[in-house]
């Protein structure tokens, strides 16, 4: 085979299996070429990846060892990804009966959801998560999307329980909008005990789902490495969470005046 047919073949498995190792030998039986040739088509797509900030191309030594592509998005690439989805928010065709916003088109769009993944598991790579947990249903798209790109499992934890999933964990939390209490659960084989997890959603008012998440996963003796927000409301000003990151800020939703404000968080601003 050609050295530009392996190289394009290559490009191609290692962007669709992100976080996944492949070893020299696996591609040397591939393509029947020998290893010193690989490594050399591998520097050149490290190197143009590298140029064009495409992500990064890790070559691991050792008998263990081979080769992956990790997602990493320069801020240049980041901003734009979000400013361009804060313009589709900002339309006031958006703004429902009682000043909720319509977003079931964001999230069910695969190239938008495709890329907010990519944002997601670029920014919380270097917290190594073995599990991305989500409650259902609407944060469902965005954690599969960033379970992809991270290369590790998705949980979600149910609102009713299901027959079919066998014995749940069961918490009551307090909804931190409308301030009643509600329920959520997890079946007990979904979630090793003493996993590292992401929690994942994809809007937060007040913080109650996911402070109800986390308390969760202690019900699993697990460790919550990161909370990921896309949607943040700015009001209320005090949430139930800490430590969580937000992509975008959601200043206001005038159903009246027919407004809607959203913005990229501010530390995404160049």
């Amino acid at each position: 085979m050609r050295r530009s047919h392996r190289i394009a073949i290559i490009t191609k498995i290692l962007s669709e299996h992100p976080h996944q190792l492949f070893s020299l030998s696996d591609f040397a039986q591939m393509f029947g070429a020998a290893k010193s040739t690989l490594s050399e088509d591998l520097a050149v797509i490290k190197e143009a990846f590298a140029e064009k900030e495409l992500g990064k191309v890790e070559t691991l030594p050792g008998a263990a060892g081979g080769v992956r592509y990790v997602p990493k998005l320069s801020r240049t690439e980041l901003f734009t990804r979000i400013d361009r989805l804060c313009q589709k928010l900002s339309d006031p065709g958006r703004i429902l009966p009682g000043g909720f916003l319509y977003l079931s088109d964001l999230t069910s769009d695969p190239v938008v959801i495709r890329e907010i993944g990519e944002i997601f598991a670029a920014y919380f790579a270097g917290l190594d998560p073995q599990y991305i947990v989500t409650v259902e249903t609407s944060g469902i798209p965005l954690a599969l999307a960033t379970a992809h790109y991270l290369n590790v499992p998705m949980v979600v934890v149910r609102r009713i329980s299901q027959v079919s999933e066998g014995s749940v964990v069961t918490v009551n939390y307090v909804a931190g909008s409308s301030q009643r209490i509600q329920t959520m659960s997890l079946a007990r084989r979904a979630l090793p005990v003493g996993s590292r997890v992401l929690l994942v959603d994809d809007f937060m008012r007040a913080g109650g789902t996911l402070r109800g998440l986390a308390e969760l996963m202690a019900e699993f003796e697990s460790q919550v490495v990161g909370t990921g927000v896309l949607i943040e409301m700015e009001q209320p000003s005090a949430k139930l969470v800490e430590d969580y990151v937000s992509f975008i800020s959601l200043e206001q939703i005038d159903s009246t005046n027919q407004v809607v404000k959203a913005e990229p968080a501010p530390w995404i601003k160049p």
